[in-house]
């Protein structure tokens, strides 16, 4: 892979503006580097030979771990809406996040 792939300072800053990132001049000139090496690591790893490695979804084994369903008290109403910030009567109290 050549030089064509590498990120530049460009790249980065459209990326930080994605992000909403504001980098200074320092940030991208380090960044810009970290993930070219990170990218490079990359390229390394796509030169082994994994033909013979059996695809696997993870690397350690998983269970899952389930308690029994009991049923139990849950809270009141007073103390469900006790640290909310914003109430209305018997209701969570949001910002309105559509406009009309």
């Amino acid at each position: 892979m050549g030089d064509e792939q590498m990120l530049d300072k460009a790249k980065i800053r459209h990326v930080a503006a994605l992000a909403g990132l504001q980098l200074t001049d320092e940030e991208e000139e380090r960044l810009t580097s970290e993930m070219n090496q990170i990218l490079q690591y990359f390229r390394k790893l796509s030169e082994l030979d994994t033909e013979e490695i059996p695809a696997t979804f993870q690397v350690m084994p998983v269970s899952n771990v389930f308690r029994e369903d009991e049923p139990c008290a849950s809270l009141t109403l007073e103390e469900t809406l006790s640290n909310a910030p914003h109430r209305q009567g018997e209701y969570f109290q949001m910002p309105r996040i559509l406009e009309s």
